[in-house]
């Protein structure tokens, strides 16, 4: 039992900020280039508990850490609201909006891999519960990175090939969204769902150990 609470706890704080953290950099990214939907209901915020939701962030990833094991953890947070109609320039503008979430979690894989540099048995602070929590939450944010960069709406990735297609290509692309979960559920049961994330996960991975020296 002590060791099952060990285990989710070193789950826990990785997984929740890597969600949180990705909504947040939504909101924060959209107020700067005009809209202030997400300033103005709190959700720019390094808060965890405003960007949670009960389903995506708790009920989900404990399900599959139960049923599954953890490493295939999965969950989602409250989307940060962004009405696009209010940015400066809305068709290129929600490249920046949408590339803002898998960025932040490329930026928090760096500072694991920067924790786990320190915290390994020859680093400065040595400390294995560190050092596995920072093997973590590189993994987790590798993951959500390369998921939300799948070119399908309403992922990250979706919205980003939206932005950078020509008019008449991304008014049909975007039509996708109302089919895009039940795709992105489908590809979860089938290997294919692995081979697409893996090429983006392993550079961003290659990044990280070239940037950190790991």
């Amino acid at each position: 039992m002590g060791r099952s609470l060990e285990t989710i706890v070193l789950w826990v704080v990785p997984v929740v900020f890597a969600i949180t953290l990705h909504e947040a950099a939504h909101g924060y990214v959209a107020r700067l280039f005009g809209d202030r939907t997400a300033e103005m209901l709190g959700r720019i915020t390094l808060n965890p508990l405003r960007h949670i939701d009960p389903v995506g962030t708790i009920v989900v990833p404990a399900l599959l850490y139960l049923t599954a094991g953890p490493q295939y953890i999965f969950g989602w947070a409250k989307p940060v609201p962004v009405n696009f109609g209010n940015l400066h320039h809305p068709k290129r503008d929600m490249l920046w909006v949408a590339g803002a979430g898998p960025f932040a979690n490329f930026v928090m894989a760096f500072l694991w891999m920067l924790a786990l540099k320190l915290s390994i048995v020859d680093g400065a602070w040595p400390s294995e519960g560190l050092a596995r929590m920072a093997q973590i939450g590189i993994s987790v944010n590798l993951v959500l990175m390369a998921l939300n960069l799948l070119p399908i709406p309403p992922l990250d990735g979706g919205r980003i090939a939206v932005s950078l297609l020509p008019q008449r290509a991304a008014l049909l692309w975007a039509r996708l969204e109302p089919f895009g979960l039940f795709i992105i559920v489908a590809l979860m049961f089938t290997p294919l769902l692995g081979d697409l994330i893996r090429p983006i996960r392993d550079a961003g991975a290659w990044l990280l150990r070239l940037a950190v020296g790991v």
